[in-house]
């Protein structure tokens, strides 16, 4: 039995309604969007039926993810910035970005701008070598904002299509750690005008609502373009993507479910949702 339909059972109450507020709240929809869709249902009166109210949640969650259609990026390298808390996966999750685009034809670089975490850039170095990209990276301590550069730099200089940055997990709520990624973004931006192309938080999908939390304090704090939830392959019930783009607006771009370069998906929203509701 699919997570959807054990959850259909337990909110089951005495009588007819399920308590959905309670369903969608556990599924990690989050209070503001599960007391929206949860209004919408009794006053639609859809709310005794499991069976329709399962189809008009699954429409209302298929409008709300899909994503936009990207803006053009009319100079080389596109660039993405990558952001979030200690332990979301942001240096391996960059390695497989990296992958992908290989995969697609693209040439990359990548830059290991965490330098306060000691085997960060040798865990990005590590996955370079691998893959065949160059990294640029530092030594421990160094100014995160000057190998940000430096990287922008190197992969002009070789004209390859995308630079993905590494840079080292914080707490949103840290505002000595947020200057330091908004002085990333600054240094970037004086260099080569538009840079970074993307800012996308890495997020852990096991956390749950924090996801959301996440998303809107980095928000406030940097400004963010996307999303990208990793560890989705256990408990991790993927409300969360739906939450962060009805609250703060950020579409998803790609879900991690596992721990090979290949196990990072492009966020697809009828296999979102297919998954989601059990399917």
């Amino acid at each position: 039995m699919s997570f959807w339909n054990q959850l259909v059972d337990r909110f089951r109450g005495g009588g007819e309604e399920i308590d959905w507020e309670a369903l969608l709240i556990e599924a990690d929809l989050g209070i503001k969007l599960a007391t929206e869709w949860v209004d919408e249902l009794r006053e639609s009166g859809l709310a005794r039926s499991p069976e329709k109210a399962e189809l008009y949640l699954r429409e209302k969650m298929t409008k709300l993810v899909r994503i936009p259609p990207p803006l053009p990026i009319r100079q080389k390298p596109e660039v993405i910035l990558l952001i979030g808390v200690n332990g979301s996966g942001k240096t391996t999750t960059a390695a497989k970005l990296g992958a992908r685009a290989q995969q697609e034809g693209r040439v990359v670089h990548l830059g290991a701008a965490d330098t306060f975490r000691a085997a960060a850039a040798e865990q990005l170095e590590a996955w370079g070598g691998r893959l065949g990209i160059p990294v640029t990276s530092a030594a421990p301590g160094t100014d995160p904002a000057s190998v940000a550069v430096r990287s922008l730099f190197a992969a002009q200089e070789t004209k390859v299509d995308l630079l993905i940055i590494d840079t080292a997990g914080r707490q949103a709520n840290k505002r000595n750690l947020l200057l330091e990624l908004e002085k990333i973004k600054r240094s970037l931006q004086k260099k080569t005008e538009g840079v970074p192309h993307h800012t996308w938080l890495v997020a852990d999908g096991t956390t749950g609502s924090g996801v959301l939390a996440q998303a809107n304090e980095f928000h406030q704090a940097i400004g963010l373009t996307g999303l990208i939830v990793t560890k989705l392959d256990g408990s991790a019930r993927g409300g969360m993507v739906a939450a962060v783009r009805a609250e703060v607006g950020l579409p998803t771009y790609y879900l991690g479910r596992g721990e090979k370069p290949e196990d990072l998906k492009r966020f697809e929203v009828r296999e979102f949702v297919d998954n989601f509701f059990g399917d």
